[in-house]
């Protein structure tokens, strides 16, 4: 810095000490010059602070908020161009109820429930991430355009003219000590930064219908999303009201406790009399004397086995429940394969034995067979022992 500016520093800040401390007072501008500065500032402050609550608006998460910061900032210094986009709570609260309805399966009215609005809520977070993108683009990029560019320079012409008035100030004050073209100089400058900033200012406020259109931007964004979020989840509602009328309708199996006593007699004897499993001894040779009226007679090669699998029934199947075990409760047999198509029904193949339940209706059946339930039609069995009246 040369000595000439190093002199204008020391001017600015004497002067400006003067003002402060002592209560010196500095050149006056005019009401309209000082009301425009003070619309600027306000703003320049709202648009700061509209940036910032925004992103809280969109990401309400702080944590997120930073992680997402992090993530950004290391892909661009990596100059990764896709950038990590922000969690929707939506979507991990989607995520959640897929997978726990899943787990219940399609069998349970409540875990369809669950899938369905599942699904739902990742809907509704994809739409919350069409807001994000939407107001970004529309409405934040503009705003931060402004604040890095218009009022950027406005508040540059502001404060360079008060600089050249503190400086105006100053050798005005010391007229006589100080040659008049340098006060004329500096009347000059402090003029000419006047009239820059004046003129920045009216016409920032005479154009301040861009901000309105920007406001009108992120309304337009909102609306969309809480649109298509009501259509989602009215949407949402029919299949749950839909759900709850098909589970009203749907026939009420009936409570038939079992013992711990007969489980276990039924369990013992299928073991002993059902099926034969194979041992662990397997065929050896086993050699013995026998003597008869002093005759020695010697026998080897005696195999000791057991059968390798368990035994089947007709068609192929284990058989895990004989026929004499069931004939003493309500019971059936398959006369032909049945495949179920509907969620509730009970498949079973040809020649099975099912224990009944209950009679739904004329056509239709609820029974058990190897520790599942469910229904079948009546006319694709035959009945060994029915139900009691």
């Amino acid at each position: 810095m040369s000595v000439a500016g190093l002199k204008k520093q020391f001017h600015k800040a004497s002067q400006l000490l003067s003002e402060k401390i002592s209560g010196a007072e500095g050149t006056k501008l005019d009401e309209d010059f000082t009301e425009m500065e003070r619309k600027i500032e306000v703003t320049n402050k709202s648009v700061f602070d509209l940036l910032s609550k925004t992103t809280e608006y969109l990401q309400p998460n702080p944590a997120s908020r930073a992680k997402l910061g992090m993530l950004n900032t290391m892909s661009k210094i990596r100059g990764q161009v896709k950038t990590t986009g922000y969690t929707q709570t939506e979507g991990l609260m989607g995520d959640c109820m897929v997978r726990h309805g899943q787990e219940l399966g399609e069998s349970s009215a409540f875990g369809c429930a669950l899938m369905d609005m599942g699904e739902a809520m990742k809907q509704m977070a994809d739409v919350k991430d069409s807001l994000d993108i939407g107001v970004k683009q529309n409405f934040i990029d503009p705003l931060q355009t402004l604040q890095d560019k218009d009022l950027k320079e406005i508040m540059h012409h502001l404060k360079k003219m008060e600089g050249r008035r503190l400086d105006f100030d100053y050798k005005r004050k010391r007229m006589g000590k100080i040659p008049e073209e340098e006060i004329r100089l500096a009347v000059e400058k402090f003029e000419e930064s006047k009239d820059l900033a004046e003129r920045s200012m009216f016409n920032f406020l005479e154009n301040d219908v861009e901000q309105v259109s920007q406001l009108s931007a992120l309304i337009d964004a909102a609306l969309d999303y809480h649109r298509q979020s009501a259509e989602i989840l009215e949407e949402l509602n029919a299949r749950l009201q839909s759900r709850i009328c098909t589970a009203r309708d749907h026939p009420k199996r009936e409570y038939r406790p079992r013992s711990i006593r007969t489980s276990t007699e039924t369990i013992d004897k299928s073991q002993h009399n059902g099926l034969s499993y194979s041992s662990s001894i397997k065929s050896t040779d086993v050699q013995f004397d026998h003597t008869v009226n002093g005759k020695t007679d010697h026998f080897t090669n005696v195999p000791l086995s057991w059968p390798d699998s368990p035994t089947t029934n007709g068609n192929g199947h284990v058989s895990l429940c004989p026929e004499s075990e069931v004939m003493d409760q309500p019971c059936c047999r398959c006369l032909y394969n049945f495949e179920p198509e509907n969620a509730g029904e009970l498949g079973f193949k040809e020649g099975d034995i099912i224990i009944l339940t209950n009679q739904i209706d004329d056509n239709w059946y609820e029974g058990m067979i190897n520790g599942d339930s469910g229904f079948f039609p009546i006319n694709y069995v035959e009945v060994l022992v029915p139900l009691p009246q």
